[in-house]
């Protein structure tokens, strides 16, 4: 017999915060909301063992917080629609109000530059002294980026330092709010002089913000 009456009811509901009490799982999460990808794939992205991937997808996948589909003899995760997406972001919006350890993290692992929004980023988008750079690799580039933004991967964004006007407003994003790279750009930027900010939440968060990619 259940303990109380609503028992079953809070059973079910609990599935959910079990699925993301696991920070890999959070990770594969954040990392499929930038696009489908397969297990081996998906695991090279989030740094985290092949063998781990599998296993956390199964309980992401019970959840009913990612899908997949069969690619010839391939199969491909995706989030399960763009209501976990928006929940995610909900999640992560919440958690950083509520927890200093969170934002000392963050704070950490990312700095303390202020950012572009991507509300203010879509007013800009016409403006001809504002240049985006997307620096993930050029194979998520490929996938889907800011429309307007031009493939520069933080690996090779020293040898083109000369290509960017002197005098332009630059954004440079990368695929979440916890990513690292963008920051590393936008320091390594400002040390040469460029006006540089980080677009807040990646790319992720200029979808969340309901816009689309190009």
């Amino acid at each position: 017999m259940p303990e109380f009456p609503e028992e079953p009811i809070y059973r079910h509901l609990a599935r959910i915060g079990k699925a993301l009490s696991n920070p890999v799982r959070l990770r594969l999460l954040d990392v499929l909301d930038q696009s489908e990808r397969t297990v081996e794939e998906l695991a090279e992205a989030a740094g985290v063992p092949l063998k781990n991937t599998s296993a956390q997808l199964q309980h992401l996948r019970a959840a009913h917080l990612v899908t997949s589909s069969r690619d010839g003899t391939r199969v491909r995760y995706r989030l399960a629609d763009e209501q976990v997406s928006r929940f995610l972001g909900t999640l992560q919006h919440f958690a950083h109000d509520r927890l200093s350890d969170l934002r000392g993290a963050v704070q950490e692992r990312l700095g303390d530059l202020a950012g572009v929004t991507a509300d203010e980023l879509a007013e800009r988008l016409a403006d001809p002294d504002t240049v985006i750079i997307d620096v993930r690799a050029a194979s998520a580039y490929a996938k889907g980026h800011v429309p307007g933004a031009v493939s520069v991967p933080l690996e090779e964004l020293e040898h083109h330092l000369d290509e960017l006007p002197a005098d332009a407003r630059i954004v440079a994003y990368c695929g979440g709010p916890y990513c690292v790279v963008s920051p590393e750009a936008v320091r390594l930027l400002r040390e040469r002089g460029f006006d540089a900010r980080p677009l807040d939440g990646g790319l992720i968060g200029w979808r969340r913000s309901g816009r689309g990619l190009a």
